[in-house]
């Protein structure tokens, strides 16, 4: 499979998900309840694990003016045969014709526990949100053949990343969610926001970066 992060400069295209995860999706549903309507699901589970581009994975969507959690294959089909498109440049998705539309009506959230990326050395770093709060990175999704398929925007890196690589996921608050999913607006405000600043775990050294 061929993968390409270019696009958005998320290179690496991996990321971590757990009932953590599961359960602050679960809260984010039912306090949307307040603001737009709620779909009704059963108790959400999922394995822990890592995602990786071509595989599914949890996002929050608007569904007929409902917030639901639903199931999308990471990564759109690419241009060449097997190739994989997984993230995109924020500053530039309402320019490019492969983005423009569901920048416009098709924003998702996606939720994960941390994500990793490699420095030039090939050494790997996770990083995550102060307390280990859940991350909740910013997507766009399409219809395909094969069903829905997400990919993950990007911007520049904050000072917190800069160190490990130049781009980095675009991440909403929590307060956010709901704006970036269900007001075209604000969406398009938020794509210009600079995420907050992580904390970083690597295998050859521990640091918080501020």
């Amino acid at each position: 499979m061929g993968f390409r992060g270019k696009a958005g400069g998320f290179v690496c295209g991996r990321y971590y998900v757990d009932d953590e995860t599961a359960r602050e999706i679960e809260q984010i549903i039912c306090l949307a309840g307040e603001k737009v309507k709620r779909a009704v699901s059963s108790k959400l589970q999922f394995q822990a694990k890592d995602i990786h581009p071509t595989e599914t994975a949890p996002i929050l969507m608007a569904s007929n003016q409902e917030l639901k959690c639903s199931l999308q294959r990471w990564g759109f089909p690419g241009f060449r045969e097997k190739q994989v498109i997984f993230n995109a440049r924020s500053e530039s998705v309402l320019k490019k014709k492969t983005f423009r539309e569901s920048t416009e009506y098709r924003r998702i959230v996606v939720p994960a526990a941390w994500f990793y990326e490699w420095n030039r050395n090939k050494e790997k770093n996770i990083f995550y949100r102060q307390e280990k709060q859940t991350l909740f990175m910013a997507g766009i999704y399409s219809h395909y053949q094969e069903g829905d398929c997400f990919v993950i925007l990007t911007t520049e890196a904050n000072s917190s990343m800069k160190p490990v690589h130049d781009r980095m996921p675009l991440i909403l608050e929590k307060s956010e969610i709901i704006p970036w999913i269900f007001d075209r607006g604000k969406g398009k405000e938020l794509l210009h926001k600079v995420p907050c600043l992580l904390e970083r775990r690597a295998d050859f050294e521990q640091m918080s970066l501020f």
